[in-house]
């Protein structure tokens, strides 16, 4: 029962993970297509590129600052793999060939022990 519990837990947060990596990389692609209708707004409306200056720094700003958002969670990622390791129980558990589940599970998941 114990064994089940922890197996389900590290599943949970394994599957949590990867949908917080995802959601990242989402946002990433978001911010790429905001800047491009930015560039193209200001090329339509003909408008001064000094007008718009303001705001391509700080979309500048926030997509750096999601670069450092995606490589933290990265390494806590990795670190969780190695926490994984060190607690009895959870040693020998995958989640399939990359040791996590699939970012979009199309498939039954199961833990194999």
């Amino acid at each position: 029962m114990r064994k089940q519990m922890m197996e389900n837990a590290a599943f949970e947060v394994a599957t949590q993970i990867r949908s917080v990596e995802e959601s990242i990389e989402t946002a990433l692609v978001e911010l790429a297509e905001l800047q491009t209708r930015m560039v193209h707004a200001r090329s339509v409306t003909n408008a001064n590129i000094n007008s718009s200056h303001a705001a391509f720094e700080q979309l500048a700003a926030t997509t750096r600052d999601l670069i450092a958002a995606r490589g933290s969670i990265g390494g806590c990622h990795s670190a969780l793999v190695e926490t994984k390791s060190t607690i009895p129980g959870l040693r020998t558990v995958a989640f399939g060939d990359d040791d996590c589940p699939p970012a979009k599970a199309t498939v039954d998941l199961r833990v194999v022990a």
